[in-house]
């Protein structure tokens, strides 16, 4: 009997169609074989156990604009990470009480309705944890666990793309001593090299005075391109309404669009609705004794070695 895999089935308008072929290189007349090409270099990959559904391989192929070598090797660090940082992407139980905790706290927040431009609006509200009980590596398990259901579920996301606004509200010494320049390496590492995510727009707001301390760590792991795409706005929201109208924004941040409490809840009950996945999804990953050649290290993907000469904190 030949395998069978969920084959993909197309949540787009005609005019988002249009866009992915125009800005991705994407074609409906090959895109199944596109697919079937990555999923059989896949199956010929002895220490990669891959997601073989179509809509996983697309979701690839579009962060990559259809080029196959960049598909295989974006793949190839997507699980290549999250084999390498099990403490984001190994247990993630939403029921387990310090996860529910941080989930309930409204830390990474995809916003109901899209931007001017068509793209996802995701609030991620940095600084919403207390840095004396909670460790940086659980927020990062929390908020990842909404991020890829958001990428699982939410289709325009890999043509149109998303905006984020990184809201800094309550910054502390504490909270900048936890962000080290080797965990903003590893989050910059697993965001730009292992997603295939389109990030087109980066707002800071309520940035605290230390703020360029962190920012300038974290800038200094950033491609040139998303450099060009980031706005600060300190505490100035009006700033923010010239690029996001209000009508897209929860209550709390100027807006008419819902609370931040709502937009918690309701993606509670999506990552407790998808926590069967979540579970499943550990099994995806390399094991780097079966990989051809030299086996990758956390140093290989994430030593900091170097690049401390580029850092500019002042």
């Amino acid at each position: 009997m030949p395998e069978k895999y969920e084959k993909y089935v197309c949540t787009l308008s005609p005019e988002l169609q249009q866009q992915a072929k125009d800005e991705l290189n994407e074609d409906p007349a090959r895109r199944q074989e596109d697919i079937d090409a990555i999923r059989k270099w896949l199956k010929k990959q002895p220490h990669i156990n891959a997601r073989m559904d179509d809509w996983n391989i697309l979701r690839f192929l579009r962060g990559c604009k259809f080029s196959l070598e960049r598909t295989k090797e974006k793949m190839d660090m997507f699980y290549t990470c999250k084999t390498a940082v099990p403490e984001w992407f190994a247990n993630r139980d939403p029921d387990e009480p310090k996860m529910r905790e941080l989930l309930q706290m409204g830390l990474f927040l995809p916003l109901p309705d899209l931007d001017p431009q068509g793209r996802q609006i995701v609030i991620i509200r940095t600084c919403g944890h207390d840095p004396h009980t909670t460790g940086i590596e659980k927020v990062f398990k929390a908020t990842h666990m909404i991020s890829d259901i958001m990428c699982d579920e939410i289709e325009t996301l890999s043509i149109t793309g998303f905006t984020q606004i990184l809201d800094m509200a309550g910054g502390s010494l504490a909270h900048n001593l936890q962000m080290t320049p080797a965990v903003a390496k590893k989050a910059m590492t697993v965001w730009q090299d292992g997603y295939p995510m389109r990030p087109k727009a980066l707002h800071y707001i309520n940035t605290p005075a230390a703020f360029d301390t962190v920012f300038n760590i974290f800038k200094s792991f950033m491609k040139e391109k998303m450099k060009k795409r980031i706005h600060i706005h300190g505490s100035d929201l009006s700033s923010l309404h010239k690029h996001i109208p209000p009508s897209l924004l929860p209550k709390e941040y100027g807006g008419t669009n819902g609370t931040v409490e709502d937009i918690t809840r309701h993606w509670l009950k999506r990552v407790e609705a998808r926590k069967q996945w979540l579970k499943e999804d550990e099994q995806y990953k390399v094991d780097e004794s079966k990989r051809p050649g030299k086996p990758k290290t956390s140093s290989d993907l994430f030593g900091i070695e170097g690049s401390f000469r580029q850092l500019n904190v002042d």
